[in-house]
C-alpha cells in the first residue's frame, strides 16, 4: 500500500498559443474543466498503473470535491480518507497552457490548507500497514511533517515531492528518503544559481547534508539525474513530442513508488517512470493525461 499525503484540486486548464504579457489580452484556443491536484495525480498515476494506493486530503462541500472524489474512487484510489470541509471551496488550480506544451499554473489551495495532523491521526492505522508515503507541498507543512513522523515511526519509506518549492528546514528533510524536485525547485531548496550539472550535484549534496537520503532531479526534456551520497547517474529522456506538460512529474513520482512497490530497483524504476511520463505528455490535462498500466506496456516509443 502507497499513502499519498496531499492536494487535490479542479484544474482550469486555458490553451493558448502565446502566454500575454501584464496587460496584454489573448484570445484563447480551447478550454476545460479536468481532475488534479498534485497529490491527487500522483496518486491517480499509481492506482492506474496497477499499484495499491489511498489519500489524505481534503475538497470543498461544493460539486468540485464530490467530482474529484468520485473519479479517484473510480480509478482505484482509496478515498475514506479525503474529507470534505463545509463552507470551503475545492482548491482550484488555474493553468495555461502555451502553443510549445508549456504550461504555467497558479494554485488557489481551498480545503488543501485545512489538512491538519488530527487527519493523519485518523488514518494512523492505514498507514502502519502502507509501505510507502508520498507528500508534495500544496497542504500545509506542520501536517507534512507529522505525517513523515507517523510513517517514519512505523519504517516507511518517505518520498517528498517539494512542489511548489519553498525553503525547508532540517525536521522534514532528515525524514526524507527520496526528495524529487525539478531543476527550479532544486535552485530554490538550495538558495544556489543552477547553471551545470556540477551546480547541481553541489546543490543536492548540501540538502543531503541536512539529512536527505537521495534525490532524484528531474529534468524534462533531458530526463533525470539521481544523485545519492556515493554517486550521480544521469537517466536520458524518452523522446517524444510534448502537447502538455502538466502531469509529467506527478506521473513520473507516481510510476517511481509504484515500481518501487513492486520491488524493482532504482534503475528500472526509473526507466519505467520515465515511460510513464513521456506517454503523459502526449496528451492534454492531468489525470485524464495518466495512462493505465497496459497502455504503458503496450506503447512503443
Amino acid at each position: 500500500m502507497i499513502i499519498v499525503v496531499g492536494s487535490l484540486n479542479m484544474d482550469l486548464v486555458t490553451k493558448t498559443e502565446k502566454v500575454p504579457k501584464v496587460g496584454e489580452t489573448f484570445l484563447g484556443v480551447d478550454f476545460k474543466q479536468a481532475a488534479g491536484g498534485k497529490g491527487a495525480n500522483q496518486a491517480d498515476a499509481i492506482a492506474k498503473l496497477g499499484g495499491k494506493v489511498a489519500m489524505i486530503g481534503r475538497v470543498g462541500d461544493d460539486q468540485f470535491g464530490e467530482s474529484l472524489i468520485n473519479g479517484l474512487k473510480a480509478d482505484g484510489v482509496e478515498v475514506s480518507h479525503i474529507h470534505v470541509t463545509k463552507s470551503t471551496s475545492t482548491g482550484i488550480a488555474t493553468i495555461i497552457v502555451n502553443g510549445d506544451g508549456d504550461n504555467s499554473i497558479i494554485v488557489v489551495p481551498g480545503a488543501n490548507f485545512k489538512l491538519m495532523p488530527t487527519d493523519i491521526d485518523e488514518a494512523e492505522k492505514m498507514i502502519e500497514k502502507s509501505h510507502i508515503m508520498i507528500a508534495q507541498l500544496e497542504v500545509p507543512l506542520d501536517t507534512i511533517k507529522y505525517a513523515f513522523k507517523k510513517a517514519k515511526q512505523y519504517g516507511k519509506y518517505t518520498i517528498l515531492n517539494p512542489a511548489p518549492a519553498r525553503v525547508l528546514d532540517e525536521e522534514l528533510l532528515q525524514m526524507t528518503d527520496l526528495l524529487v524536485p525539478n531543476e527550479t525547485e532544486l535552485e530554490i531548496l538550495s538558495q544556489r544559481t543552477l547553471e551545470t550539472q556540477e551546480d547541481m550535484l553541489l546543490a543536492a549534496k548540501e540538502l543531503m547534508l541536512k539529512g536527505v537520503k537521495e534525490i532524484i532531479v528531474t529534468l524534462g526534456a533531458n530526463g533525470c539525474l539521481h544523485i545519492d551520497r556515493t554517486s550521480s547517474t544521469h537517466y536520458p529522456a524518452q523522446l517524444v513530442k510534448a502537447v502538455d506538460t502538466t502531469a509529467a512529474g506527478d506521473s513520473f513520482i507516481g510510476a517511481m513508488a509504484t515500481a518501487f512497490s513492486e520491488g524493482k530497483l532504482l534503475k528500472e524504476a526509473i526507466g519505467f517512470a520515465s515511460k510513464v511520463s513521456a506517454l503523459t505528455v502526449t496528451r492534454q490535462g492531468a489525470q485524464e493525461s495518466l495512462p493505465t498500466k497496459k497502455e504503458v506496456e503496450d506503447y512503443k516509443l
